[in-house]
């Protein structure tokens, strides 16, 4: 079995821009001491993605374009709101149910996970470091038919999940959250 670790990245500064902070770095740090090893590590082109899994001790195999610019993606989550509903990932199955824009780049990004992790051999795992609503809607890509509402609250810095690869689909996820 093969699994891809997914993760959001860490603190990024006050002020904005696309850099960690110094508590993200030392929390990517302190983090990446439990995590790995991998045979493949990938993150979003923004630097704050790469800067966590630097400081996490991990060398960047591949960076790839995952933040859209299609408006109509941004008009559905937007309109949606989904992060802010009692049960978030079942709010974002629900817009992407309805198969628009937003449920056509969650599968793209459950697709691009898939690419990652199809030439690995047996027993290998892999890293990617990501976006919030990125990674929760190719979650839910990848699994349409769980139980969402048990999913919990989007992920914060560092959370993410563990997915199971077998051959060509995910077949199971365990949720990774900070304490």
């Amino acid at each position: 079995m093969r699994t891809l670790e997914i993760r959001r990245h860490s603190l990024r500064k006050a002020t904005g821009g696309s850099q960690l902070a110094q508590a993200g770095v030392d929390l990517a740090r302190k983090l990446g001491e439990s995590m790995g090893p991998f045979a493949m590590v990938a993150t979003s082109v923004v630097p704050r993605a790469r800067e966590t899994a630097l400081a996490m001790g991990f060398a960047v195999d591949q960076e790839v374009v995952t933040l859209t610019s299609d408006e109509d993606v941004h008009a559905e989550a937007h309109a949606s709101k989904w992060w802010l509903a009692d049960r978030p990932f079942a709010a974002l199955a629900s817009v992407l149910a309805e198969g628009g824009a937003y449920y056509r780049y969650a599968h793209s990004m459950a697709a691009l996970w898939r690419d990652l992790m199809t030439p690995l051999p047996e027993g290998e795992n892999a890293l990617f470091i990501g976006h919030s609503g990125d990674l929760e809607a190719a979650l839910v890509a990848c699994f349409p038919d769980a139980d969402h509402s048990r999913w919990g609250q989007p992920f914060t810095c560092c959370e993410g999940a563990q997915l199971r690869f077998n051959d060509s689909y995910f077949c199971a996820v365990e949720f990774l959250r900070m304490p």
